[in-house]
């Protein structure tokens, strides 16, 4: 299925759009290391791998779904030390949010969805800040699942659930999936393990990666990634977007 992107339509094609039942849908990622076998823009290909699936599943439900290019800066202090990572503020990140969830309510949309593919705790709170402003001023449905919380989270591998999972099989599967040629693949295999839980080191309020036991910016099992473990991941992640959308904006018997 051809899912749309609203950079390529005319105006007068999206003048003529169904947007009482189109939902917008952001990737959002980030400029980030992640070891030294994946690229910066890793968060980024996640994000828009998600966006397209998730996307196509909504189409698939009967609504309309548009891609809109992705959002690569965001707050990212966890990694900010590494040569490469540009981080900004997270007011930066929800007033930017906030503004394109207003302009999607002033076109009249259905929803706006965040395929976010970053989980620095920094960032997921921006997020969270633009939700909440957005209910507050009555816009349009904000969806952004929070791929570390519950239900969510339970759908995703092993790996991610354990916490220790940032470049390691669960990044660096979907990145084999989507761009092999990004992938430093002697160096991905010659990587050892390294399980340290991101989540832990966070709630114990380590603040970088290296405090958290990362000197590399890796964690996780790089050398176990494998590309049909990231075309499964891929269809997890947008299973989990068009979910969140279809229960904002469907609400049950007496909501």
């Amino acid at each position: 299925m051809i899912v749309r992107e609203w950079g390529e339509l005319t105006w007068e094609e999206a003048r003529d759009l169904d947007r009482r039942r189109a939902v917008a849908v952001l990737p959002v990622g980030a400029i980030e290391a992640h070891g030294p076998h994946l690229p910066l823009s890793t968060d980024v290909i996640i994000a828009q791998a998600m966006a397209r699936d998730g996307a196509a599943r909504l189409e698939s439900r009967g609504l309309g779904a548009l891609l809109l290019p992705p959002l690569p800066f965001t707050a990212a202090p966890f990694g900010a030390a590494f040569a490469g990572t540009i981080s900004v503020q997270p007011s930066t990140v929800t007033a930017i949010v906030l503004d394109l969830a207003r302009e999607l309510t002033r076109h009249g949309l259905a929803a706006l969805a965040v395929a976010n593919a970053h989980l620095d705790p920094t960032h997921l709170g921006a997020l969270l800040a633009a939700e909440s402003r957005a209910r507050e001023e009555g816009l349009l449905p904000l969806v952004c699942p929070n791929v570390t919380r519950k239900p969510w989270a339970a759908r995703l591998t092993e790996e991610f659930q354990s916490g220790a999972c940032h470049a390691g099989r669960y990044e660096g599967s979907v990145v084999m999936a989507e761009r092999s040629d990004l992938v430093r693949e002697a160096t991905r295999r010659s990587l050892p393990a390294n399980p340290a839980s991101l989540s832990t080191a966070i709630r114990e309020g380590k603040r970088t990666f290296e405090e958290a036991g990362g000197p590399r910016a890796y964690f996780g099992w790089p050398a176990d990634a494998t590309a049909e473990e990231g075309r499964a991941t891929i269809a997890a992640l947008g299973a989990i977007l068009a979910d969140a959308v279809l229960a904002a904006i469907s609400p049950g018997p007496g909501a």
